[in-house]
């Protein structure tokens, strides 16, 4: 993942310096440490900084058709750019990225063309022959993208919110799947808008070969890189199927003829943690270069308010995932790897959150479904873009393909309906897919392991361990108070208390604090799926572990955390190919 940072339509030459102190500070430079570049046309000012994933030689940004008059920064992997270029035929490329397809195909399209772009993308282009704009995020958030307004007339835009939360008078998080164009005014145009975002219930039958078909093409289309690159390998289902995917199609690749047919996959957890012990289990199944990384909940800790200043939320289950998949990208670019599948969006599309189990009926299955994928950039896609890009690590996410998402969202709902009694659990209908008798993908009992939250699966211990610590530095005078002194989104919990007051203090504009979502939950449901079980009510907590009666290691939620266990020194470890190693802060 790369940055960006545009001011467009400045007063005056302030501004430009403004741009230039930033660039100088770097406060976006840990999403591309490899190059900066910056661009002014009059009181318009682009800028980058550069992770290189493709054309690492040449493809240094800002980006230019053949006579410079239109400029492109742009954050994201265009995965369909070869074939967009034999499209453009009559057109000149100076470099090899596949961003650089983006200012040709406004100049033979307009602003019509990005939903031609298949990939995860958030740019800002500038046609200099009238002063013109546009800013354009992917279909459902991936990559991170922020626009604000400052009282001189200016429109700023940021891959991150540090980069203009002090400069705006009013800024907020960039929609998904839109585009904002000063030719019409400057308002939000929604580019990406695909049959099941009107929640409407599909009718489409089950067909196993066409999800996993689909899947394939999703895994694939992503091998595309010329730096080292690897996988997250949790152990579960999602993780699991991307790992064994990459494995069986790896050889032949470019990547696989520049850097060897070999797949690594990366792993975090405490130690015992059930993620541990199912990613080696299926590390050792598919012949992977297998790494684990071990943290302590004190090494947790010490990172939370990176994590939050990184990460940019207040929310809780957000911050309990981010936390160790903050500590294990560090690890993983020590290594020199640059890029990484995951395994986010998958229990979006096929409701393989434990809640589901209580879903009514397929219409507020369905329904449900559609509520959590538009939800997505606010969660797992912030958490997996910006946890990894604070090392300058890139995080692929098939699940989150367009065609497949498209796919898997036709479906009978019906089918995606969990019914024990006939055998059925989260995530069936992904499950039977991949069940191939003849050339297993899996092991049957990782194919169908019970669905463990991020935050959950590295290790019951590290929840427990962060309530007692928020417990520690929250008491019970400060929560009574906490209405008042948090009105919008008032925290209900300690936790949640200690996270805000470490946001605050990073982000205390009004404007931050609007960007984060709140609501009621229970397991990561929305609001609304709360509705499903009144008995949820008692018990709002993210962790998988409050679907009293479906997590098989549930808890109730009025049981007093575990105390802190005493964190251990450990010697420093040295980082070796295929060994475990244990994070220290």
């Amino acid at each position: 993942m790369c940055g960006i940072l545009a001011v467009l339509g400045c007063s005056d030459d302030s501004q430009a310096k403004r741009v230039r102190e930033k660039e100088t500070i770097g406060l976006l430079r840990h999403r591309g440490p490899d190059w900066s570049g910056i661009y002014q046309n009059g009181f318009n000012y682009l800028a980058h900084q550069r992770l290189a994933i493709i054309d690492p030689a040449s493809g240094d940004q800002p980006l230019f058709n053949e006579d410079k008059s239109i400029v492109v920064t742009v954050n994201g992997e265009i995965y369909n750019h070869e074939e967009l270029r034999k499209g453009l035929k009559n057109h000149k490329f100076h470099t090899g990225s596949d961003c650089d397809v983006i200012a040709h195909l406004y100049e033979e399209h307009g602003e019509n063309f990005v939903d031609m772009l298949d990939g995860i993308f958030s740019f800002v282009l500038l046609d200099t022959r009238d002063n013109s704009f546009m800013v354009a995020r992917d279909a459902v958030g991936v990559t991170s993208l922020y626009i604000g307004w400052g009282l001189d007339g200016s429109l700023w835009v940021s891959s991150e919110m540090k980069g203009l939360h002090e400069d705006c008078e009013h800024f907020e998080a960039f929609p998904p799947g839109h585009l904002y164009s000063s030719k019409s005014g400057g308002g939000f145009k929604q580019w990406y808008n695909p049959p099941w975002f009107n929640e409407s219930v599909p009718s489409t039958p089950y067909e196993p070969l066409a999800i996993r078909s689909a899947f394939e093409d999703a895994v694939i289309k992503r091998l595309m890189t010329d730096v080292p690159f690897g996988v997250l390998l949790s152990g579960g289902l999602d993780s699991s199927l991307v790992a064994s995917i990459t494995a069986r199609h790896l050889a032949g690749t470019k990547a696989a003829k520049r850097w060897g047919p070999q797949l690594h996959s990366f792993c975090v957890g405490l130690e015992g943690s059930p993620d541990l012990k199912a990613g080696k289990e299926v590390a050792e199944y598919l012949g992977t270069v297998h790494h684990e990384f071990h943290f302590t909940v004190q090494d947790g800790i010490d990172a939370i308010e990176d994590v939050i200043y990184h990460v940019e939320t207040y929310d809780v289950t957000t911050i309990r995932a981010s936390t160790p998949m903050f500590l294990m990208s560090r690890k993983i670019k020590s290594l020199g790897v640059k890029m990484v599948l995951s395994g986010e969006g998958s229990d979006e599309i096929f409701g393989g959150y434990l809640y589901f189990h209580k879903a009514p009926n397929k219409q507020e299955f369905h329904q449900e479904t559609c509520r959590k994928i538009k939800a997505l950039h606010k969660y797992d896609c912030l958490r997996a873009n910006k946890a990894t890009s604070a090392f300058g690590l890139e995080a692929r996410v098939p699940f989150l393909d367009k065609e497949f998402i498209n796919t898997a969202m036709s479906l009978d709902p019906e089918s995606k309906m969990i019914k024990p009694e006939e055998g059925r659990i989260e995530k069936w209908v992904l499950r039977r897919a991949f069940d191939d008798e003849e050339r297993p993908y899996l092991p049957k009992h990782i194919l169908y392991r019970q669905k463990e939250q991020f935050s959950d699966g590295v290790g019951y211990s590290w929840i427990d361990g962060l309530k007692a610590h928020a417990a520690e530095n929250v008491n019970d005078k400060m929560m009574s108070n906490a209405a008042f002194i948090f009105p919008h989104n008032t925290p209900l919990t300690k936790e949640a208390y200690y996270y805000r007051m470490i946001f605050e203090r990073f982000f205390p504009q009004n404007s931050a604090r609007l960007t984060v979502p709140g609501g009621a939950t229970v397991a990561c449901s929305t609001a609304k799926a709360v509705e499903w079980d009144a008995s949820w009510s008692n018990n709002m907590d993210p962790s998988g572990r409050a679907a009293i009666g479906v997590h098989l290691s549930a808890y109730d939620g009025s049981k007093v955390a575990l105390p802190l266990p005493p964190h251990k020194a450990i010697d420093d470890i040295p980082m070796m190919m295929g060994q475990e190693v244990v994070i220290q802060t």
